[in-house]
């Protein structure tokens, strides 16, 4: 599975989210968010940054460490899973 986590400049959030995949051995590529990303990010409904959105259809915004967990348990099985 892919993950792509669009971010803003200077975002704790994203910052956060990125360390928390790291932490988890996830995977992922980073994009900024362009205005057009942002149209169509906002169009469905999200209105932080990061947003995150994965090949198998999942999709969110903000800092989700309960998502970012689940996709650790359920795409990286060895992966122990320590906060």
């Amino acid at each position: 599975m892919s993950v792509t986590v669009y971010t803003l400049p200077h975002c704790p959030q994203c910052d956060a989210t990125k360390r928390l995949l790291d932490k988890a051995n996830i995977n992922y590529t980073t994009e900024q968010l362009t205005d057009e990303k942002l149209v169509e990010f906002k169009e469905r409904g999200h209105r932080q940054a990061p947003v995150v959105v994965t090949s198998d259809g999942q999709e969110w915004s903000g800092l989700r460490r309960d998502l970012i967990e689940t996709l650790s348990e359920t795409g990286n099985s060895e992966n122990p899973w320590n906060f």
